[in-house]
């Protein structure tokens, strides 16, 4: 099993940063891919940013250019760095480890970003 521990959410005004953070730990092989979501009230969960174990991204087009997503292999680690946060980036942030059919999921922080 594997588990996946996120930190770093809180409430921050418009134009402000934050930087979350998610520790995987458990059966973790070297390959796979980690990544962030969200989900608002009302909406279904998104993709907002994955990366691979060779560290290629891919970002939601709705990030592109705010977010930077990075890992730390060695600590099994992911993080999410926000910038330029937008009210419209307020959600529940879940990390996602995925590995061949396997899929896990943290419990999410929330993200709330005031006007």
């Amino acid at each position: 099993q594997v588990q996946l521990v996120e930190s770093g959410g809180g409430l921050v005004q418009a134009g402000g940063s934050l930087r979350l953070s998610c520790a995987a730990s458990g059966n973790i092989f070297s390959v796979n891919n980690m990544g962030w979501y969200r989900q608002a009230p009302g909406k279904q969960r998104e993709l907002v940013a994955i990366i691979s174990s060779f560290s290629l991204t891919m970002y939601a087009d709705s990030v592109k250019g705010r977010f930077t997503i990075s890992r730390d292999n060695a600590k099994n680690t992911v993080h999410l760095q926000m910038n330029s946060l937008k009210p419209e980036d307020t959600a529940v942030y879940y990390c996602r480890l995925s590995r061949s059919i396997n899929i896990y999921w943290g419990q999410g922080t929330q993200v709330t970003v005031s006007s």
